[in-house]
């Protein structure tokens, strides 16, 4: 009696409140589901409401983002629907700590989800994160192969654009970020074509070769080498061979001891 009289209560509060197009019958409808007791859910959704956040507990919001790929998961991808706007009201939370934690779990709702359902409600969300701050970005970075290898060739192309952007950080001394980038490059590789290896990943790696912290170096020269690997394997030997000129070129012909050292760590 209690549990219904509060849920009474908090559907009649959000009813008030809602913003949506849909009327309130209509608003409760497209959230039902007989996978767990309704008002298990309804009670659920409920926390992720902002201003119920701001009033009973402030650390509401980030624990109920801790728990959606659970409740996606036990729910299916065919009731998804009834998560969709919570999802997107947690991504938008005020709170950095909220969109940090749905950052580093996008990769295991997607899928859950499957491809259409990322492309069309979960990319947005990824698209924001990327241009979040640096404690949030961080979340998908280090889990970008696994998010972009879900996605459609055509759609993950569109990415090789924003790779440039994780050099830039809000505070430059974050090394771990860019140490973080080489890794995650170094499994990016075979998802793309050799063309788009070297018009796009190639100057990312050679920045990273030149970076003043010896931990991002010593991981770039891995991501040189596993790119000269990947470019031989493929059927144009045109990108390895004006890779390789390159590496000599700037690396072992270098003014500077640490350059023609550089080439030594890629070549072992």
């Amino acid at each position: 009696q209690s549990m219904d009289s509060t849920l009474h209560y908090i559907h009649n509060d959000s009813d008030l409140s809602t913003n949506s197009s849909f009327s309130p019958e209509e608003e409760r409808k497209s959230k039902v589901q007989d996978v767990v007791p309704q008002a298990l859910l309804d009670q659920y959704l409920s926390m992720t409401d902002p201003s119920r956040a701001q009033t009973v507990d402030t650390e509401i919001a980030k624990h109920c983002a801790y728990s959606l790929p659970g409740v996606a998961l036990t729910l299916g991808r065919q009731n998804w629907h009834c998560l969709k706007d919570t999802y997107e009201t947690l991504a938008s939370d005020m709170q950095w700590k909220v969109r940090r934690t749905l950052a580093f779990s996008i990769h295991e709702l997607a899928v859950i989800l499957g491809d259409q359902l990322t492309a069309g409600d979960l990319v947005p969300v990824f698209n924001g994160f990327l241009k979040d701050l640096d404690e949030v970005r961080i979340g998908v970075l280090k889990h970008l192969h696994d998010f972009l290898k879900l996605l459609h060739v055509d759609k993950r192309r569109e990415y090789l654009y924003q790779l440039q952007e994780f050099l830039v950080t809000d505070n430059s001394r974050n090394w771990r970020f860019r140490a973080e980038l080489a890794e995650q490059l170094i499994l990016l590789l075979d998802l793309y074509s050799a063309r788009d290896i070297y018009d796009y990943l190639r100057p990312i790696a050679f920045s990273l070769c030149a970076d003043k912290v010896s931990s991002v170096r010593w991981i770039s020269y891995k991501l040189v080498s596993e790119m000269v690997k990947k470019l031989y394997m493929a059927s144009t030997p045109t990108f390895v061979e004006d890779l390789m000129n390159e590496l000599v070129e700037k690396f072992c012909r270098c003014h500077k001891w640490s350059g023609r050292q550089t080439f030594v760590f890629i070549c072992q």
